[in-house]
């Protein structure tokens, strides 16, 4: 599913759908990142797509809003 251009269905093509690129960005930037995705997804239902980023790269809300003053500050 992360792969580029993978279409789970071959008869779409990309006058009816996506580019098959969107997984497969969401999986490099993840990577960058030090962090995964988690995939589930059950035919007929639907999927679920989660990613999950290590602690140490998290900010907090506050901590990000100072960054943002004095950002603007300058």
């Amino acid at each position: 599913l992360t792969e580029r251009f993978y279409r789970t269905d071959p008869s779409r093509d990309h006058s009816s759908g996506g580019s098959g690129l969107g997984l497969a960005i969401v999986k490099h930037v993840l990577i960058n990142h030090n962090a995964e995705l988690e995939i589930h997804s059950e035919e007929g239902i639907g999927s679920e797509f989660i990613c999950h980023f290590p602690a140490s790269i998290m900010v907090s809300s506050s901590s990000a809003n100072e960054q943002k003053a004095l950002a603007n500050a300058s």
